[in-house]
């Protein structure tokens, strides 16, 4: 079995991806979503021309998701959900994650 590559040296979680601890899951997919903030980690998208070959997308392009919903956007659980459907509640998502970072004045229009 591969092994997961770890984090290099002196890197640093960035500040969009702390956020997201402790946040409520922004994907919640219907018959999914577990509604726990604390099991909440950064589901970061999948994009050609931004993520791929074991490349993970900015952490812009993250949003807070519960483990449930993550797993079910990583295609480890819940594989009966059409994919198109996971994909767009992903988007979804990270649509109303950016829209509170604006709100909070964390993203703004001259960021």
């Amino acid at each position: 079995m591969a092994q997961r590559k770890q984090r290099p040296e002196g890197r640093r979680v960035s500040k969009l991806t702390a956020l997201c601890k402790g946040q409520p899951c922004y994907v919640r997919l219907p018959g999914v979503c577990n509604g726990n903030p604390e099991t909440t980690v950064p589901a970061h998208i999948r994009l050609i021309g931004i993520s791929g070959g074991g490349i993970k997308a900015p952490d812009i392009f993250a949003c807070p998701a519960c483990h449930a919903c993550h797993d079910a956007i990583d295609r480890r659980a819940n594989m009966d959900l059409d994919r198109d459907y996971v994909r767009l509640a992903h988007f979804e998502g990270l649509a109303r994650w950016q829209y509170e970072l604006h709100k909070r004045e964390i993203l703004t229009d001259n960021t």
